[in-house]
Formats: C-alpha cells, sequence, structure tokens
C-alpha cells in the first residue's frame, strides 16, 4: 500500500516568532539537503506525498505538533529552502492568493529546471486537476484555502492542499501523487490517516464509478431536461412528494437495480436552481466532455453541479454515490513531536541551542560528504536501526 492521503488538524491562529523562523529554515534546509543527497528528488517527493512523513518533517523543525499551520508553514519553508539550495525541485503556489498563482510559478520554475513545455503544460493540468478533485469530487465539508504543487525536472509531482471547517473547528490536509493512481478521479489518496470522520460526497471511490458515467451522461443532456429532473428531486427533499414517487418508477432505460437508497442530511439537500446552476449546465453542455477528467477542468464547474447531478443519478438512474469519508488509518502526530520541541510548547517549549546544535551538525555532515568524507553521513544512515520502529515510515 503506497501512503499518501490527508490528515485532520485544529485551527490555529498566530504566527511563527522571527527568531524561530529562521532556525526552522536553516534545519529545514539542512534535512531536505540529506534526502535529496541520499534518496534523490523521487524519494523526496515520495515523502512529501506521505502525510506521517510529512508530519514528522513538520515536527522536526520545532512547528507545532497538531496545527493547520503545520502545512501552511512548513510548505512555505520547503519553498524557500528548496529555491536557495538550488536543486532540481520546486514547489509552486501556496495559502490563499498565492495558490492561484501557482500555474505561472510553475512556468516560471519550469523554465529554471529545463523543463520542456508540454510537461510543464501537464504539471498544470494536475495542478487544476487535484484542485477539483478536492473539493467538487470529494465533498468533505472542508473548504480549500492552500494549494501546492511540488514538481521535480523530470516532471514527477506532489499536490499538497489544505481545506478548513469552520463548524468543527478542524483543517485538513490532502495529498496526491503522480504515482497513485492511473485515474485522477477514482482513488487518488491510495492511503489515508485521519482522526476525524464525518460525512461526504465521495465520487473518487471506486464505488462511485457508474454514478460518474451517469453524470457524464447528464452532462451532455439537454439542460432543460436535467433542470426538470432537480425540480423532481427538490420536491421530494422538501416533502412535496414521497421517495416513492421515485422507487415506483419502473423503466429499463433508466438501468434501475433497486438500490438501497440511504438519506443523509450533508448530501440529501434541496438544489438552488438558479441562473447560475443552468448557466453552468448549459456551459458543460455545450463542451461536451467525453471523460470527468475533461469535465473537471471546465472552469467555474464545481461542487454544486457535482452534488445535484449526483443526486439525480441516485434518485432517478439508481447509480448511487459512495458517502463514505475516506478515512483509513488512525492519525497520531503527537508521536513525532519530540525533536526539538514546538511553537506551542508541546510536547516542551522550543530547545533553541539544541536546534543550532542540530543544524550544524547536518552542515557538518553534508559538508564532509561533499569533500568524500562520508563517514558521519554514513553514521546518521545507521541511527536508523536504533530508533524505535515505526511500520507506517518504514514502509516508504
Amino acid at each position: 500500500m503506497v501512503l499518501s492521503g490527508y490528515a485532520d488538524l485544529p485551527l490555529h491562529d498566530g504566527h511563527v516568532p522571527q527568531w524561530l523562523a529562521k532556525l526552522m529554515k536553516k534545519l529545514g534546509k539542512e534535512i531536505l539537503r540529506i534526502v535529496i543527497m541520499e534518496l534523490g528528488s523521487e524519494g523526496l517527493l515520495r515523502r512529501l506525498s506521505n502525510p506521517l512523513w510529512f508530519q514528522a518533517f513538520n515536527n522536526a523543525i520545532g512547528m507545532d505538533w497538531d496545527s493547520s499551520g503545520s502545512t501552511t508553514v512548513t510548505t512555505a519553508i520547503i519553498k524557500e529552502s528548496l529555491n536557495d539550495l538550488g536543486v532540481n525541485v520546486r514547489v509552486a503556489g501556496g495559502k490563499g492568493g498565492l495558490a492561484l498563482r501557482t500555474p505561472d510559478e510553475i512556468v516560471g520554475y519550469g523554465d529554471e529546471l529545463g523543463i520542456n513545455s508540454s510537461v510543464i503544460n501537464e504539471l498544470i493540468r494536475y495542478s487544476k486537476l487535484s484542485a477539483k478533485v478536492d473539493s467538487a469530487l470529494l465533498q468533505d465539508g472542508f473548504s480549500l484555502y492552500h494549494h501546492v504543487i511540488v514538481f521535480d525536472d523530470k516532471g514527477r509531482w506532489v499536490v499538497i492542499q489544505q481545506g478548513m471547517n469552520l463548524d468543527v473547528k478542524l483543517a485538513r490536509r490532502y495529498h496526491i501523487a503522480w504515482f497513485t493512481s492511473p485515474k485522477i478521479d477514482e482513488s487518488p489518496h491510495s492511503g489515508i490517516a485521519s482522526n476525524y470522520k464525518g460525512t461526504a460526497l465521495n465520487l473518487v471511490d471506486i464505488a462511485s464509478r457508474r454514478c460518474k458515467e451517469v453524470i457524464l451522461d447528464l452532462m451532455n443532456e439537454n439542460p432543460k431536461k436535467v433542470v426538470g429532473m432537480i425540480t423532481e428531486i427538490n420536491n421530494v427533499l422538501k416533502g412535496v412528494k414521497t421517495l416513492d414517487y421515485f422507487i415506483g418508477i419502473k423503466s429499463e432505460a433508466h438501468n434501475l437495480r433497486g438500490n438501497v437508497i440511504t438519506f443523509n442530511t450533508t448530501y440529501y439537500r434541496p438544489v438552488r436552481l438558479d441562473r447560475s446552476l443552468l448557466s453552468r449546465l448549459m456551459k458543460v453542455y455545450e463542451i461536451k466532455p467525453s471523460s470527468i477528467e475533461e469535465a473537471l477542468l471546465i472552469p467555474n464547474v464545481g461542487s454544486e453541479v457535482y452534488r445535484a447531478l449526483s443526486l439525480v443519478s441516485e434518485l432517478i438512474y439508481r447509480e448511487p454515490p459512495s458517502l463514505d469519508d475516506p478515512v483509513t488509518d488512525p492519525y497520531d502526530p503527537f508521536k513525532y513531536a519530540f525533536t526539538v520541541g514546538g511553537k506551542d510548547g508541546i510536547p516542551f517549549p522550543i530547545k533553541r541551542e539544541l536546534m543550532v546544535k542540530v543544524i550544524r551538525e547536518l552542515n557538518d555532515i553534508i559538508k564532509e560528504a561533499e569533500m568524500g568524507r562520508k563517514e558521519k553521513l554514513i553514521a546518521l544512515r545507521n541511527l536508523r536501526r536504533y530508533a524505535p520502529k515505526d511500520e507506517v515510515l518504514d514502509r516508504l
């Protein structure tokens, strides 16, 4: 099993003090330099695709053990560090407005790394697709506000993005990588770590495959007919008609298979029928996408359209989407928090002297290795056998 996925983190306010930010960047840079020296750019990308390795790295440089800032601050530090190191890996994007500049940054960094235009265009495409996957296809109550794509000169990539849910006061981090699935709209998160499990409209689940086929057919159907279906569904959800209205329909053309329908308060609510929705349905109909992937790239066609068409698929065509929040593994970020302390004082306050000492030691190891003296680097590598066994990270 490839470990990639997402993690839930409490929403935290505040900022990193300037003195600590400098030390975190220095320590992070030395760790990244050793990872690339030992494992190359692919090794680094595979580790960044793992939410637990990412969290371990975040804790090792002194960030809060469980806060939402562990994504935003840590990716910013990785971005700066890789730029300073001048290696063949770059980070494009960031929080809020920076996320919107991701395509332009991919072009700029791609030119720096000597990546050809076709690969650059593919990186931009996967960046956009990943954002749509975790907002339109997976509707779990978390709204995206942070997006980065980490990539190397061979076109390998990892997307790390984060959403927030103000109701439960949590942030959720998503990892999608080039190697996790041949289809980005199906099971792109191959391993998932989370302590929170809610309800979701999960169109990336393999169980939603038939539902997506219906959705694609509906996208190529006359929008007025689709709106008529949604109107009928709204009448049921508002209590004007009973569910028996749909269950009693028998039509071979509708591919009715007698699926059991279970109501869910997140997913089953009336769809707002306004000009905006009709305009989006018309836009999709004019393009006539041949795949869900193509449909995802249509601008301004997002979560509401996919929710509406999912309702039609289930209640009229009896092809239900998965409603499972795709959580498979427990998540305990605290286990990685004992390196140099944490910004929030947990499990103990930052030990500045220890951070400086670790930075110097790592820097010495790197300098000696670059001069051909790798005894310290080998010793550092061998320390792993004395560390407590971590089955999750050992699978990398």
